[in-house]
């Protein structure tokens, strides 16, 4: 159920340009940064809570999973072609998304001890790197970039949704399996460093719609923010997961 982010281009539906940290009744950085750390503490709250009642009860467990992944999938597409519901759907899309990566991350906490907060700590790392690279100006977001990069989503987009056709027929895609091959070693730092490139367009638009687009687009930027940490924590995850295989 690992997907790329669907949230781009709301920020275009909606007309708003600009930057101004001093006007309240819009959309500003401040609100945006707040409502992200709101979201935050939910997963996180929800990660924790659902960590401590898994069970391995091979029905059981695949309640959480599938519960969580294809419920949040489902909140996720709401969001993005409603955004005013942003506000009243992404603390439940958190939650959501908090027991699906819960359910995963003891999957392979089990087989390989220690995983999970190295991808946790990665995903932090790369999340302030990024940053650091957008605000200091080693990274440019211009048109060349963004059409790179979505179009880089889509092709993964696509990868996921042909994998999960073969599923249905008992097949697995080459690179998928988490089996230490230098395939799908290659593929997961592929996917991880498109994921990572996404926060650089989250930022950008959250920083050019500040100051003039709908208060309630704090939330979708920080939904957005989201979606694209919790994408490129499985990445890593699952990328992690492929080189502790060939150890």
């Amino acid at each position: 159920m690992t997907s790329s982010n669907p949230t781009l281009g709301a920020f275009t539906k909606v007309g708003a340009m600009g930057l101004n940290r001093e006007d309240t009744s819009t959309m500003t950085i401040d609100g945006t940064i707040h409502k992200t750390g709101i979201l935050a503490v939910i997963l996180m709250l929800s990660f924790g809570l659902s960590w401590s009642a898994i069970s391995h009860d091979n029905i059981a467990f695949q309640i959480p999973l599938f519960g969580g992944a294809i419920g949040g999938f489902i909140l996720a597409m709401i969001i993005s072609f409603v955004p005013t519901m942003a506000p009243y759907l992404s603390p439940v899309y958190a939650a959501a998304e908090g027991v699906f990566i819960a359910a995963l991350s003891d999957i392979l906490e089990m087989k390989f001890p220690g995983i999970v907060i190295q991808a946790a700590v990665l995903t932090f790392v790369v999340l302030f790197a990024m940053l650091f690279a957008y605000r200091t100006g080693l990274i440019v977001v211009n048109n060349t970039f963004r059409a790179v990069v979505v179009g880089a989503i889509m092709a993964i987009a696509v990868f996921y949704l042909v994998d999960m056709v073969c599923m249905l027929f008992g097949v697995t895609l080459p690179g998928i399996a988490i089996n230490g091959s230098m395939l799908s070693i290659g593929i997961q730092l592929v996917i991880a460093v498109v994921a990572a490139l996404t926060l650089a367009l989250d930022f950008d638009s959250i920083a050019q719609n500040a100051g003039s687009a709908p208060k309630y687009m704090e939330w979708y930027g920080a939904f957005s923010l989201m979606v694209t940490l919790v994408w490129l924590y499985i990445t890593l995850l699952r990328l992690l997961a492929n080189l502790r295989s060939r150890d």
